[in-house]
């Protein structure tokens, strides 16, 4: 299975970044209606709901991770992504793809 890596960015608007830890799931849902990307991917966490996005510009993404922009294609309307790392940049995460 490959692997591919994203960042999740806007943690602060939502609930902080501290409580993501290792292997913690999240999901990924598609939102083409969004104002101010059509390529934005959410990432909520049940119980929470939206705790973030899937970072979009080279100032966000964390390392070599993803864009939403590269993921947005990869993926189906939604897809479960797995926490990697808690960073200060972002949390890094990936999803697998067979």
């Amino acid at each position: 299975m490959e692997k591919i890596y994203f960042t999740i960015t806007g943690t602060c608007f939502y609930y902080g970044k501290a409580f993501f830890e290792k292997d913690m799931k999240v999901k990924l849902v598609k939102e083409p209606d969004n104002e101010h990307d059509k390529e934005a991917i959410k990432v909520e966490l049940e119980g929470l709901g939206l705790v973030g996005y899937v970072a979009n510009s080279p100032n966000t993404v964390v390392g070599e991770s993803c864009s939403a922009g590269r993921l947005y294609d990869k993926i189906e309307d939604t897809a479960e992504g797995t926490v990697l790392y808690n960073v200060d940049g972002g949390v890094l995460c990936y999803i697998e793809k067979e």
